[in-house]
């Protein structure tokens, strides 16, 4: 159950970095009050429904094999389609994280393009990782947990020490625009992606009963590793615009000294890092499902001796290394979005499958019968809201990120129908049987 815990913890956190325009935009109060809430209306309901439905329905693809199951193929389709496209700003994140926080202590990096250099090397990196196997990926991950974590332990014990005495230390002037409403969002994108490591049911051991544990468990580590030390750091005083993301190093210099800073930083690329390796082993498992259901041609369907899927691999890389030089808040913003809409789809698919297989085995079952099913999408549903708000304001590549978000569910529909054309008989009618 642990490395799977590890996995998840990065496929959505890699720790308490990224959270720091939260405070910029929310202030100190606000921001511990959205990080309690955000897990309990966004987080442990989306828990709940992967628990049932990966406990259920342990398919290669996970929350593509659960929506084709519950609404058929289009509707599987649609889902993939979502969740590749909102892969490819989310994936970018991480190597600009990254980047931000290798800059903190070597400057040198952010003059013209030697940033997206570093970024590209990280995608290439954590490629050929995954290339070699999950079980490499998810020992890595667990490692990983320790190493980014220890820095994040010392600031929680030594912000009490420093007692208001940070009101007046002097940081370097930020360059964040994040306001309240962007302080939410960013809060929503560090809690989303649990559905992540459902696609990797059929190698995990006995995932009817890991499933559910490792969701709950990664949920309570994850709230606490944002939580405890914004509210160590708050009792320091150091005022709320000095944060902006990549301040936890300088943050930790004020606290530790720069023996602390070091550290910070270089935890700071363990968790890019981290979570561009966990979500590479994830998405990478979209295109082989569906190339096992002939909706993809059979060649993403290709394996390596270690059972990795090794040309989509490839194929993603270069798509998501197209998007590195975007900005952070931007990359938030539409990747909330068309990820809200994939994230409905499994709500919606819950329910659906509670409608038309009532008999289905579920060794976890969201409790409340059908109405509980229904309810817990409520919360989620009304978050999104604030992402269609913002989407309207944020522009990517000449248009509003609505604008950008509609064009991508008419692509799904359009690669849909010539998918449909050109493959006909390759798809699979039958519905895969759980694996044991």
């Amino acid at each position: 159950m642990w490395p799977l815990v590890a996995a998840t913890f990065f496929m959505v956190s890699g720790g308490t970095y990224g959270i720091e325009d939260i405070v910029h935009g929310a202030g100190y109060g606000r921001a511990i009050i959205f990080l309690l809430l955000t897990p309990v209306l966004w987080s442990l309901p989306t828990a709940f429904m992967i628990g049932e439905l990966s406990s259920a329905l342990p398919f290669e693809g996970g929350y593509y094999a659960w929506v084709r199951r519950a609404m058929g193929n289009f509707w599987g389709f649609q889902e993939a389609w979502l969740s590749l496209v909102a892969s490819i700003f989310d994936m970018a994140i991480y190597p600009t994280l990254f980047v931000a926080y290798l800059t903190r202590l070597f400057p040198w990096f952010s003059i013209n393009y030697r940033g997206v250099m570093v970024g590209l090397a990280v995608v290439i990196a954590c490629a050929v990782l995954n290339i070699a196997g999950v079980k490499v990926v998810s020992t890595t991950s667990l490692w990983l947990f320790f190493a980014l974590s220890a820095p994040f332990a010392l600031v929680v014990i030594l912000a009490p020490l420093k007692y208001g005495a940070l009101f007046h230390a002097v940081t370097a002037p930020t360059t964040s625009k994040v306001d309240l409403i962007g302080g939410l969002l960013i809060c929503m994108w560090n809690y989303m992606g649990w559905d992540n490591a459902s696609t990797i049911a059929t190698e995990v051991e006995r995932p009817q009963r890991t499933y559910p544990r490792a969701m709950l468990v990664a949920v309570c580590i994850v709230a606490f590793s944002y939580i405890l030390p914004v509210a160590a750091v708050w009792m320091t005083r150091l005022p709320a615009g000095a944060w902006e993301t990549g301040s936890w190093a300088d943050i930790a210099g004020l606290l530790g000294g720069p023996g602390l800073r070091i550290a910070l930083v270089v935890g700071g690329m363990f968790s890019a890092f981290g979570m561009f390796n966990a979500l590479v082993m994830s998405y990478s498992r979209l295109p082989l499902a569906m190339a096992q259901d002939g909706m993809l041609p059979r060649i993403f369907g290709k394996l390596n001796g270690r059972r990795a899927p090794w040309v989509t691999i490839i194929a993603l890389a270069l798509g998501w290394a197209c998007c590195l030089n975007l900005g952070f808040e931007r990359l938030v913003t539409i990747d909330i979005l068309i990820y809200g809409l994939s994230l409905t789809l499994e709500f919606v698919a819950l329910v659906a499958l509670r409608i038309r297989e009532p008999e289905l085995a579920r060794p976890f079952r969201v409790p409340g019968g059908l109405f509980g099913a229904c309810a817990i999408g409520v919360a989620p549903a009304l978050l999104l809201g604030f992402a269609l708000v913002r989407s309207q304001s944020e522009s990517v590549w000449g248009m509003s990120s609505f604008a950008l978000g509609a064009a991508v569910v008419a692509a799904g529909v359009v690669a849909y129908a010539i998918n449909r054309v050109l493959k006909p008989s390759g798809w699979t009618t039958e519905q895969p049987q759980p694996v044991a």
